[in-house]
């Protein structure tokens, strides 16, 4: 049995995987209406008072315990850090001392990409390159995923965007429709009610793409009157059209690698829509798209038995 710790900016969350199946335990952070995000000391307060109910929410005999792993940091690279992940690293450091088990460290993005190549039943995936999108409301990137004997999978950024991130504008235009945060599961709903079709032109430079100007046009929308439903299916189409190019160059570059879709936008009905019927692609499955600790408990599994 593999324990796995995820404490990111807006969920605290356990797993459990016997190397086939994974249950999983997690609760999301509560931001007050009407705001943005949460600082980090607020993640940090929530997480410490989440973690005795999430660990009481999984059943486990200590003694069945092999391995812990726990996401310490967003990225597997020099000074990536965020308070609220130390959470978790210290109970998963004070849990595997009591269960006398090993501990392993990985990142949260490293979770995200397990987590999604378990859902979609390509882990076989980690033994060659493929391209990686990780696209939630902290980052949006592409990832050259190749094989690495210390940290099972190498992520290397190849493209993502220059300024806003597809998550962030998915919340703040949200926020402004007078939806709850986060809002990407409501904006979906919304725009599968819009019958209005647009042509987006996304702007690219190289690979990268930009997002800023999407929340100035949606506020604009907004203040013209324009309904929720149309709101919400221009800036879903708006950052599906960016990601579709920005996949498109990167086939074109790095040819024709598998390609896998990862973080919580990318469980969008449009986006993930767009995509499938121009690319062939995986895609997490949404109870492993959004933050979780299945890929870190994956990672346990794959330390010990690699």
């Amino acid at each position: 049995m593999y324990l796995g710790f995820d404490t990111s900016n807006y969920t605290t969350s356990l797993a459990l995987y016997d190397g086939e199946n994974i249950v999983q335990a997690k609760k999301l952070l509560q931001v007050k209406s009407g705001e943005r995000g949460l600082r980090q000391s607020d993640a940090v307060f929530q997480h410490t008072v989440n973690m005795p109910e999430i660990l009481n929410a999984l059943e486990y005999d200590k003694s069945d315990i092999d391995a812990i792993a726990v996401s310490t940091r967003p990225r597997n690279i020099e000074k990536s850090y965020m308070p609220c992940f130390m959470v978790g690293k210290s109970v998963a450091t004070a849990v595997s001392k009591f269960t006398l088990s090993k501990l392993y460290s990985t990142s949260h993005q490293v979770g995200h990409i397990l987590a999604a190549l378990y859902s979609v039943d390509r882990l076989d995936l980690i033994n060659q390159e493929f391209i990686a999108f990780h696209v939630s409301g902290g980052t949006t990137e592409a990832l050259l995923v190749t094989p690495d004997k210390d940290e099972i999978v190498k992520a290397q950024i190849i493209a993502q965007s220059l300024d806003l991130k597809a998550g962030q504008a998915v919340d703040r235009t949200g926020v402004l429709l007078g939806l709850d945060f986060p809002c990407g599961k409501e904006l979906d709903a919304l725009s599968l009610l819009s019958d209005k079709s647009y042509k987006i032109k996304p702007y690219v430079k190289g690979l990268d793409c930009s997002l800023s100007g999407v929340e100035n046009k949606a506020k604009a929308m907004i203040e013209k009157g324009e309904s929720k439903q149309d709101v919400s299916k221009f800036v879903l189409s708006y950052i599906s059209a960016s990601l579709e190019k920005m996949t498109e160059l990167l086939l074109e570059k790095y040819g024709n690698l598998p390609l896998v879709f990862a973080g919580g936008v990318m469980s969008n009905t449009l986006i993930k829509t767009n995509i499938t019927n121009k690319f062939s692609a995986y895609f997490a499955k949404p109870e492993f798209s959004c933050d979780n600790a299945a890929g870190v408990a994956i990672y346990a599994y794959l330390k010990d038995n690699i």
